[in-house]
């Protein structure tokens, strides 16, 4: 590894394409440009780029700075944080970890099972602060819909923040039958999400249980997304859908996999619970997203 280069490993939570990059003792950043780069390759192709720097403030143990694919910034990613951990707690041995990100602290764990639980701190519910360009009392439940006014395809979400802002629309049947890769642009790119939003179709299938699919902001659709999974489970539980503690199914992701979310009620923060899967390493470039696969990992080198 040159001294321009840095070590990466591809990685997944839930089929969440997710690149995990150490930037730790530099002081430079992943930039845009790499980030297009990267997501552009089909090998290093991303949902969420975690990169790992030196941490800010004492008591952390690192700064993850976190991109989408098209290069801009997010501000939470859980998914992603556990793919951090696991990478981490394979280096150093522990189990115990807290982040700051822009979006505040993170403390997670992994499990003897080797599941991970992250936790995401408390749900925003003010209008302004999740931010919508309108003043609701209520965000349980907004104007907002797609398709014909009498008989809409999709209408009145849900909205909250869980450091990015998320509107969940409940739906009657499979997320998987809905055409979101159509209207998912148009509603993350809605004049009512000043910093746009994160869209979700959540079907409530039992008082602890629910599936979802999701287009994500910045990132298009995906095929799990751990922070919205959380903001469908706060919402189930705000709007008397479900309990407090539900499993998740994302419809998307292989298998239909599923997390485990609980809002807890001593503290109210959203603890959610679920896997992270290494598949291969290697080193790149974090001005250009020149990268090249380690001789070590499965399927040989290459680069791009």
């Amino acid at each position: 590894m040159t001294a321009a280069t840095v070590e990466f490993a591809k990685m997944n939570g839930l089929g969440n394409k997710i690149l995990v990059i150490d930037m730790r003792g530099r002081a430079d950043r992943v930039s845009p440009a790499a980030a297009v780069s990267l997501a552009g390759s089909p090998e290093t192709t991303f949902d969420q780029i975690m990169a790992i720097h030196d941490p800010k403030l004492s008591g952390t143990d690192a700064y993850i700075d976190i991109l989408n694919c098209d290069g801009t910034r997010a501000q939470a990613c859980g998914n992603g944080t556990r793919c951090v951990v696991q990478a981490l707690a394979a280096e150093t041995g522990r189990k115990t970890f807290t982040f700051q990100t822009i979006a505040g602290i993170l403390n997670a764990v992994e499990h003897e099972d080797g599941t991970i639980s992250v936790d995401m701190g408390e749900p925003v519910f003010e209008w302004s602060r999740i931010p919508l360009a309108e003043e609701f009392h209520d965000t349980s439940r907004i104007e907002l819909q797609i398709g014909p006014i009498d008989a809409p395809i999709l209408h009145s979400p849900s909205t909250v923040s869980m450091g990015n802002p998320h509107a969940v629309f409940w739906v009657d049947r499979d997320p998987m039958t809905f055409d979101l890769d159509r209207f998912g642009p148009l509603l993350e790119n809605h004049p009512m999400f000043p910093e746009k939003a994160n869209i979700t179709l959540a079907q409530v299938t039992a008082p602890d249980a629910m599936t979802t699919r999701t287009w994500e902001r910045g990132a298009g659709l995906t095929l799990a997304c751990g922070s919205a999974a959380c903001a469908a489970a706060v919402s189930g539980a705000r709007t008397g859908r479900t309990g407090r503690r539900v499993t998740v199914t994302v419809a998307s992701s292989p298998n239909r996999q599923a997390l485990t979310i609980e809002w807890r009620e001593r503290d109210n923060h959203v603890v959610m619970t679920g896997p992270a899967e290494w598949e291969w390493s290697g080193t790149l470039d974090p001005a250009t997203g020149v990268w090249q696969r380690s001789t070590s990992s499965e399927s040989g080198a290459s680069a791009s």
